[in-house]
């Protein structure tokens, strides 16, 4: 039942009903739990799930993990580390997955030399890190700039690289602007056979931003050759029992008048605030004002802007995106809660950012 209305979208009805297995000392397994934390799914929300968590007076190894994810997604390093220790002080001995969480806490907090500490702890455990540590251990250099060791990592594991770690390889490639080593890791993608959309939009997304157009145009040739159909980024905002979806230059929603009025609204407060619109992350060549046009009408802005007009001043704006905030989304929405005071929580296929006051719980690093 809890799984059921955490999946529904019933947040208050899950919680209640758990806090009912609490006080009538039912058992409360992993699953249970994980499906409590998915309800408290924003940071304003957590802090109920460490009360929740902490009611829990006999916690398996797979609440612990939960527990540790849902810190990392949330950008709460440090408790995360605290809740390691609290592993090891209580006698619990991690397992794979517990490392793979405090991996992608170090990966998505930029701290490589912590990364490499519990890396090699892993030993000390008797766990061999596995192809999904070792693309954590990729993606946490990748995306720290260090690409040479992420490529010695690569070559130094006891198999086959999968494409999960030449995934994460590619999107240090991109952040970076590498396109040498990115077509590099392409032509070892190609090696693999089949592989999903992603990976060839990574590589399509690395060339178009170093404004290699015609490489770009030969991966997204590649895609529609091979059948491949890249994933249409889609944010979405829940009101009441409705979900309002919004696809990028989106135009088809019944407030979407009211909608591009407030973005236009926005453009000018922001500019006088000191934004000034990233361009590099528009992957078509299309003229500077068309660029300008195709990035304010990003998914997630349209969503936000529906949400500044249905929702009242005290209530967190909450987005749903199925793929990666660009880089210019996550600086516009960090102008966007500067400027209207709001809170917008955004949950991208990444992790959560908290945008208040012009900052994100992410520190920019996502």
């Amino acid at each position: 039942m809890i799984y059921g209305y955490a999946q529904m979208g019933e947040d208050e009805e899950a919680l209640g009903l758990f806090k009912q297995a609490l006080v009538e000392d039912m058992d409360v397994n992993d699953f249970t739990f994980s499906s409590v934390l998915r309800v408290c799914g924003s940071s304003t929300l957590l802090e109920l799930a460490y009360r929740i968590f902490d009611e829990i007076t006999v916690k398996n190894l797979g609440m612990w993990n939960a527990m540790l994810i849902a810190c990392a997604q949330h950008a709460h390093t440090n408790k995360t580390f605290e809740l390691f220790k609290q592993i090891e002080s209580v006698g619990m001995k991690p397992n794979f997955i517990t490392f793979l969480c405090i991996l992608y806490a170090c990966s998505h907090a930029g701290l490589v030399e912590s990364g490499q500490y519990y890396f090699q702890m892993m030993k000390d455990y008797g766990i061999e890190p596995e192809a999904q540590h070792y693309a954590s251990m990729v993606d946490l250099l990748g995306r720290a700039g260090k690409l040479q060791e992420a490529v010695q990592i690569v070559r130094e594991m006891p198999m086959e690289p999968t494409e999960c770690v030449w995934g994460a390889l590619l999107t240090g490639c991109r952040i970076h602007g590498n396109t040498e080593l990115a077509s590099y890791v392409a032509d070892r993608v190609f090696e693999l056979g089949p592989v999903s959309s992603g990976l060839h939009v990574l590589l399509s997304n690395a060339y178009a931003a170093a404004g290699r157009w015609e490489e770009a145009a030969k991966a997204r040739k590649m895609l529609r050759d091979k059948g491949i159909k890249k994933e249409t980024g889609l944010s979405w905002v829940e009101e009441g029992n409705r979900v309002h979806t919004f696809a990028a230059g989106d135009r088809c929603h019944a407030k979407t008048i009211e909608i591009y009025e407030k973005l236009e609204e926005l453009g000018e407060e922001m500019e006088k605030a000191g934004y000034v619109a990233d361009t590099s992350f528009v992957l078509k060549q299309v003229d500077g004002e068309e660029k300008n046009q195709t990035i304010r009408y990003h998914s997630e802005r349209l969503a936000i802007a529906f949400g500044l007009i249905t929702f009242p001043p005290e209530r967190p704006i909450r987005v749903m995106k199925n793929l990666r905030v660009c880089g210019d989304c996550h600086t516009a929405i960090k102008f966007i809660s500067k400027c209207t005071g709001r809170v917008i929580i955004v949950r991208d296929n990444n992790r959560f950012h908290r945008f208040e006051d012009g900052k994100c719980t992410c520190g920019d690093y996502w």
